[in-house]
C-alpha cells in the first residue's frame, strides 16, 4: 500500500488550486462539495471558474501563483496542464507547507484523490494507487447502484443521535440498534413519507431496545478449507463481519482474518468449549475458524449449554490433477 487512505477535515480550512482550464474545473467540482475555503490562481480562468467566483463559491486571483500564496493551505492542486508550470507551483506550495497534488501526475504528487461515491455524510473512496482510473470508476458505478439515495438523510439523523444511543451497552446491543435503523425502520419511514421525522423514529427504536432483556450470543463454527479468501462461502464472510470474538487455528491464513471486523477480538481456538460458552453467555457472537470439521465434543458441550452452534461448511480447492498418459 503506497498510499494510506484517510479522510482530511477541511471545514473552514484553506485549499489552493493553480489553473483555470478543464483539469481545474474537474477538480473544483469535487472540491466545492467540501466545506473548505477555496482559492484559485489563474491568469485566464474559464467562464465556469469566473461564475463560481462571482457566486461566492471560491476566491479567484487572476494571476500566476507566487511564493507565499499557499501559506496555511491544507491541500494544493496543480492543474495548469503544463508540466513546467505545475512543477513550479508545486514547489512553491510545498515550501509553504501544503500537501500537494499534480493532476494526472502520480509520481509528482504527495497525495492522490480517489474516485468518490457521495452520499453525504457517507462517503466511499475508491483508489487504485493511480494505476487504473477506469477500474476505479467502474467500481464507483457498482457501489452507487448498491447505496440508496436515502442513505444520506439516515446518516445525518444518526449523527445527531449518537450520544443518545450510548444508553445501550457497547458492542452487539448497540450494533443491533443501528442495524435496525439503517436497514429497516429508517428506510421504511422514508418510504412512507420522504419528510419523515427520523429523530422520532430513532427515539422509538431506542426505547424498544432499552426494554429488551440481555440475550445470549451465538456460536458459529466455519470450516476454512483453503487459504484463498475468495473461496470463503458468503455466509462465512457475513458472519466474520458480525462476530465479536474470532477464534482460529494456526492454519488459518492472514488474508482470511483480514475480513473480520476491525473491532473484533482475536484468539487461538481453545481445546474445550467452555471459553466459547462463557463468551456467548456474555452476549458475544463467537466465530470459530477451523481447517476441518469441528470437535464433536465441543459441539455437544455447546448444545448442552443451550447454545446450539451454527456450522458453515467450507469450499475446498480443486486438487492439482496430473496429466494422464494414454496407454494402449
Amino acid at each position: 500500500m503506497r498510499h494510506f487512505p484517510i479522510f482530511i477535515a477541511l471545514q473552514g480550512r484553506r485549499v489552493v488550486l493553480s489553473g483555470g482550464g478543464d483539469a481545474a474545473i474537474a477538480k473544483l467540482r469535487l472540491l466545492m462539495k467540501t466545506e473548505a475555503r477555496l482559492t484559485v490562481f489563474a491568469a485566464a480562468p474559464a467562464p465556469e471558474v469566473v461564475a463560481w467566483a462571482t457566486g461566492g463559491r471560491l476566491a479567484l486571483v487572476r494571476r500566476a501563483m507566487a511564493p507565499g500564496d499557499a501559506l496555511c493551505a491544507a491541500l494544493f492542486y496543480a492543474a495548469d496542464e503544463d508540466a513546467v508550470e505545475d512543477a513550479r507551483t508545486t514547489a512553491l506550495a510545498r515550501a509553504d507547507g501544503a500537501l500537494t497534488n499534480i493532476v494526472d501526475n502520480l509520481e509528482g504528487s504527495q497525495f492522490i484523490t480517489p474516485a468518490i461515491v457521495d452520499r453525504d455524510p457517507v462517503t466511499v473512496a475508491i483508489g487504485t494507487e493511480g494505476t487504473a482510473p477506469v477500474l476505479a470508476r467502474a467500481i464507483k458505478a457498482d457501489i452507487e447502484r448498491i447505496l440508496p439515495i436515502t442513505l444520506g438523510p439516515l446518516a445525518r439523523a444518526a449523527r445527531g443521535f449518537r450520544g443518545m444511543a450510548e444508553a445501550l451497552p457497547m458492542g452487539r446491543a448497540r450494533r443491533a440498534f443501528w442495524s435496525g435503523f439503517f436497514f429497516s425502520t429508517g428506510p421504511d419511514a422514508l418510504e412512507r413519507d420522504s419528510d419523515a421525522n427520523l429523530g422520532k423514529v430513532l427515539e422509538a427504536d431506542l426505547a424498544q431496545h432499552l426494554k429488551q432483556t440481555k440475550r445470549a450470543g451465538h456460536i458459529t463454527f466455519a470450516i476454512v478449507a483453503s487459504p484463498d479468501p475468495e473461496l470463503l462461502p458468503q455466509k462465512t464472510r457475513r458472519v466474520l463481519h458480525e462476530a465479536d470474538l474470532v477464534l482460529h487455528s494456526a492454519h488459518i491464513a492472514p488474508d482470511v482474518l483480514e475480513l473480520a471486523r476491525r473491532e473484533a477480538i482475536f484468539g487461538a481456538l481453545p481445546n474445550t468449549a467452555q471459553p466459547l460458552i462463557d463468551a456467548a453467555m456474555r452476549g458475544d457472537h463467537v466465530m470459530c475458524l477451523c481447517p476441518a470439521a469441528p470437535d464433536p465434543r465441543q459441539l455437544a458441550a455447546c448444545h448442552h449449554a443451550g447454545l446450539p452452534p451454527q456450522i458453515i461448511p467450507g469450499i475446498a480447492p480443486i486438487p492439482t490433477l496430473a496429466l494422464l498418459e494414454e496407454s494402449a
